[in-house]
């Protein structure tokens, strides 16, 4: 699908452009000149700024379609809140004719943004009421009423979990990321390394990440910084040996802060085919009772296509074991719209996860990540269409809800299955308090290890640095002091006004 679109000069504005025609169409390519004959569709938009507003009209050429709407510009806005204010009104108006020539209905609107539910926060945090929060989002953003009400259950769980939710931008969590995996899942594009054969790289990688735990630890008891989670992930963490987890789980309670006060610890032990008796021994050990166990599907032939290499029969073992080594806080992950699978499959996977009964369940909508194996080789991965998908989303929140969970966290991805969301829900008290300051991003979340991401929110003015480390484990090993070293200098920066 190529799209032609007239009036636009800003390249500033070609971004959202196109992140609001992938809504609409798979493979969409924008263009800005050129001739209307090589176009599919051309789209017409015209914008003019005030010092009091900015006015937007446009229309699908060829038809009668036409759109116009204007939104004000106060005089308090500094340029960045003014150019904001003209993206959000071309969005609005693009949106809206794309609506009306396509069909399709958008209900999270104009948002294309990951974290819709941070929208809300803000908005409650400058003393709005629900009601005025939730028209603003509506007005100003075109969502629906039924997304609306999502984002204020998440909000509300949320504060339930973690009370103190807005202050904790004094403290920070940890991400700690192990890059190996039994075997390479089609659809990801985590840093995730086949674990056989890479004995050596994994030595190389532990020393590195032993050597970042002691240095951040230290900076942190030093500045008497608390820690509130700590997160491993990857990767899969329980990829390596039970002996290899016990080292690491040692150095963490040697190295960080009262680890004993630290509110949650979780262990990705997504991999049903990594876990061991032995393993689960180490994680009792430590105190760990928070682990996933991630089928994705209860469908043996889904699992051999995307590449798992783990059986159904296999995640329920594992599921079984774990709570006789006495893990309590269990999450799983299902993936909506998984190649061949369809309403009945995905009903299939509710009704085996409903013997199980986790504390927590994620929902996942299958997005095609610009890197992974699936989106490389489309061709062969057949997927449900836009009403399945959604049937699908239908049906997980019906099933959630006569089961007793309730959605408390959610995020978005570019190129999503029907431009839904993934969702995560927990019975009451089992939230994964992680999984709300990642999202919400209230506080500082450092990042150890092979692709581990940090962001360092400054607690007086809420900007945002990213630092990553590589996702490569050879380029980790020959440079983790480096990596560590930029990261407390980042560290420095933000908490030396806290200190002082």
């Amino acid at each position: 699908m190529q799209i032609k679109i007239e009036g636009i000069t800003d390249d500033r504005l070609h971004r959202p452009l196109q992140n609001i025609a992938n809504l609409f169409y798979e493979e969409c390519v924008l263009t800005y000149g050129g001739s209307e004959e090589s176009s599919d569709l051309v789209i017409s938009l015209d914008y003019s700024e005030s010092l009091e507003n900015v006015t937007v009209s446009g229309e699908v050429k060829g038809t009668s379609i036409k759109e116009r709407h204007t939104k004000p510009i106060s005089s308090g806005m500094n340029e960045k809140e003014a150019f904001k204010q003209v993206k959000n009104t071309i969005s609005y108006v693009y949106l809206n004719l794309l609506q009306a020539h396509t069909g399709i209905t958008q209900k999270w609107g104009i948002l294309t943004g990951i974290r819709p539910t941070k929208l809300l926060h803000k908005k409650l945090q400058s003393g709005m009421t629900q009601h005025q929060a939730h028209a603003e989002l509506k007005k100003d953003y075109l969502i629906h009423d039924e997304k609306i009400s999502l984002m204020q259950q998440i909000v509300d769980r949320q504060l339930a979990a973690v009370p103190d939710l807005y202050q904790v931008k004094d403290e920070v969590s940890i991400y700690i990321g192990i890059p190996f995996c039994p075997t390479k899942c089609a659809y990801c594009t985590f840093p995730a390394y086949a674990i056989q054969g890479q004995a050596g790289r994994v030595g190389s990688f532990l020393w590195g990440l032993h050597f970042e735990i002691q240095k951040i630890g230290e900076w942190l008891k030093r500045h008497e910084i608390k820690v509130t989670t700590i997160y491993f992930g990857g990767g899969t963490p329980t990829s390596i040996t039970a002996e290899e987890m016990d080292l690491l789980y040692e150095e963490m309670v040697r190295s960080f802060p009262d680890v004993k006060q630290i509110r949650e610890i979780t262990v990705e032990a997504g991999r049903p085919d990594t876990i061991t008796e032995e393993k689960l021994d180490v994680l009792n050990k430590y105190h760990i009772d928070r682990i996933s166990i991630n089928p994705q599907s209860y469908e043996n032939e889904t699992l051999k296509a995307i590449g798992r290499h783990h059986t159904v029969e296999e995640t329920i073992e594992k599921y079984h074991l774990s709570r006789e080594h006495g893990m309590s806080n269990i999450n799983m992950d299902l993936i909506i719209g998984l190649p061949g699978e369809g309403v009945e499959e995905f009903r299939n996977s509710l009704r085996e996860t409903e013997k199980l009964m986790p504390e927590s369940l994620t929902v996942h909508t299958l997005s095609f990540k610009r890197a992974s194996e699936m989106t490389r080789n489309k061709h062969k991965y057949k997927v449900a269409d836009r009403d399945e998908v959604s049937q699908m989303m239908d049906d997980a929140v019906v099933w959630t809800k006569e089961n007793g969970y309730e959605p408390y966290y959610l995020y978005r991805q570019k190129n999503i299955l029907g431009n839904l969301e993934n969702v995560g829900y927990s019975v009451p008290g089992q939230e994964s308090i992680y999984n709300i300051m990642i999202m919400e991003e209230v506080q500082t979340i450092i990042g150890i290890g092979c692709g581990a991401a940090s962001k360092f929110i400054d607690p007086k003015t809420g900007k945002i640095t990213h630092f990553a480390n590589p996702k490569d484990p050879k380029s980790y090993n020959d440079r983790f002091e480096h990596y560590t070293e930029e990261k407390i200098k980042y560290l420095e920066q933000i908490f030396e006004k806290t200190s002082l």
